[in-house]
């Protein structure tokens, strides 16, 4: 699985102008499966962000987890994460799960994460999505599970 995790003060997401997903501070984190993922790949993705230190610690050190510091995660699928880019000016998105399997797999890592943090929000699998943060630092973390 592919995942954008942007350390947010706060983020929502919007689908036709109602929000369907807010936090405060924590993790915006974009994910995107790709077609040889699974269940255990969601899950060791999930336990790699809950335990990923760039929270700031009393000396302001990047020393904390989200769990640490009582932070959200809000949880957004997007494909193009898995965007090439190497030939022309299209970007190809065939890497890429096929969207039942995304979705599968989208909705798995939203209850895996649901069942080991206390604070965990959505996107709407396939919608057409506003995503609204304001980036902490920014820090900004791509990441790759396989």
């Amino acid at each position: 699985m592919i995942a954008l995790l942007q350390r947010v003060r706060e983020a929502r997401v919007e689908v036709g102008g109602r929000v369907v997903g807010r936090i405060g501070h924590g993790f915006l984190m974009l994910v995107c499966a790709e077609p040889t993922d699974s269940e255990a790949t969601a899950e060791r993705l999930v336990a790699k962000v809950l335990k990923l230190r760039v929270f700031s610690d009393e000396g302001g050190k990047m020393n904390r987890s989200v769990q640490d510091v009582a932070g959200g995660l809000l949880i957004v699928s997007q494909f193009t994460l898995a965007a090439d880019t190497s030939g022309g000016n299209r970007p190809s998105f065939s890497g890429a799960a096929p969207a039942e399997i995304g979705r599968q797999l989208y909705e798995h890592t939203l209850a895996f994460a649901s069942s080991q943090h206390p604070t965990v929000a959505s996107g709407e699998f396939g919608a057409d999505m506003q995503v609204h943060l304001v980036n902490d630092g920014p820090v900004t973390i791509p990441m790759r599970i396989a």
